[in-house]
């Protein structure tokens, strides 16, 4: 009751403001936020409502950078958690009930990526792939590909890419890229005609790489071996070309360790993403508990010819004195948009799960050191969490 009495007196107070300032303030917040002012009274439901705000907002959300974490328990206990750099808590995204009537009881799902108003989940027992849009309540089951069904362990997620359509439309495309018969193959699904596609790759050459100042091109992982990566690199214009961008380690010999399973006494974890590499290396704190803690993060880029990765920056060592703890696996996901490189890295240490946002602005004129930023995350009880997908997306569409 008090919580009620306070909103509504706060309400009260920011409807006797200027309607320009109102306006300001609502652009600021979340739609999560936003959706819940609708129905405190009727001037911020016609605020709200306006095609002019929603047209700005929508324009302003489509630049946001959403990190989603899809927390597993029963299917209708399940929770897919956003958070966004508008605001600072956690939001709970009302998906699972709308995949009630496409899957079968006690299905086991996985969150695999999102774009715009649309989140991916696989299902590992049917095998499916399934489309949700909270925006028109919605969810929707997609053919299978022509790899035929496949179970949520076949998905690497630097291997494929959602991609809405413009803001308000209810399409998109997903796309992903495999080695198929021991060639590299993009597959593309269309909402809109419901069917799929597969496309050989071409192997690049001078007349077919990827060249210029064109970052737009889309990247998808086919393999990454310790001095050799296989990626198609998607346009709008041209077909997919199979690029092979070479490594040299960057001066350091130590082994490649996915999840830092390994026992050496230095290791390195690569995360794939956009055409994007970033390697944290990290040294062992207690061999016998098999704790670690990392040392140094890189992030390199594939050059414009797609034939090797060069050193593009190192996150700051005051930066990553702040943000290290102890732990005993770890895991990434990346996301470039915009200029911008997103980089979130979960570890986890004696049960309990823990998050690090970090981006990188690739801006003109700065020191790359310095243009790395730690975005904090609020506590959403990880402890003892079952995470089933993590991914970075741009944010809903207000409707």
């Amino acid at each position: 009751m008090d919580g009620s009495r306070n909103l509504a007196s706060n309400t009260v107070g920011l409807c006797l403001l200027p309607s320009e300032l109102i306006q300001d303030i609502l652009m600021r917040l979340a739609l999560p936020e936003l959706s819940c002012l609708r129905s405190v009274c009727k001037l911020l439901t016609s605020i709200i409502s306006g095609n002019d705000f929603r047209r700005e907002f929508n324009v302003r959300s489509s630049s946001d950078s959403w990190l989603f974490v899809y927390k597993k328990r029963s299917t209708r206990a399940s929770v897919l958690h956003g958070f966004t750099e508008r605001s600072d808590r956690w939001f709970n995204i009302p998906i699972v009930k709308y995949l009630f009537p496409v899957i079968p009881p006690g299905e086991d799902l996985y969150f695999l990526t999102a774009s715009g108003d649309f989140f991916l989940f696989a299902s590992n027992n049917c095998r499916e792939l399934i489309a949700v849009n909270p925006t028109t309540k919605t969810a929707r089951k997609i053919p299978p590909s022509p790899l035929g069904p496949r179970g949520t362990s076949s998905w690497r997620r630097s291997g494929l890419k959602l991609i809405a359509g413009p803001s308000g439309s209810d399409s998109f495309r997903f796309l992903f890229a495999e080695s198929y018969e021991n060639r590299p193959v993009l597959f593309e699904y269309s909402s809109e005609t419901d069917t799929w596609s597969s496309i050989d790759a071409n192997e690049s050459s001078e007349d077919r790489e990827p060249r210029g100042s064109d970052r737009r091109r889309i990247f998808l992982s086919v393999v990454h071996r310790r001095r050799e990566s296989v990626a198609i690199a998607v346009s709008e214009t041209d077909g997919p070309v199979v690029v092979r961008p070479r490594f040299d380690g960057g001066g350091m010999e130590e082994r490649l360790a996915i999840g830092f399973s390994a026992s050496d006494e230095v290791h390195r974890l690569h995360v794939y993403g956009d055409g994007n590499m970033v390697i944290i290396r990290s040294t062992v704190v207690d061999e016998f508990a098999k704790v670690r803690m990392f040392t140094c993060i890189e992030m390199w880029r594939m050059t414009l010819d797609g034939r090797r990765w060069e050193f593009v920056s190192k996150v700051p060592n005051g930066l990553v004195e702040r943000v290290r703890k102890p732990y005993g696996v770890m895991m990434g996901c990346l996301e470039e948009k915009d200029g911008k490189v997103n980089v979130i890295l979960m570890s986890n240490h004696k049960g309990q799960w823990d998050l690090i946002w970090l981006s990188y602005y690739d801006l003109v004129g700065r020191d790359r050191e310095g243009n790395w930023r730690w975005i904090p995350l609020p506590e959403f009880g990880m402890e003892g969490l079952n995470m089933a997908g993590i991914a970075f997306s741009s944010g809903l569409s207000l409707r």
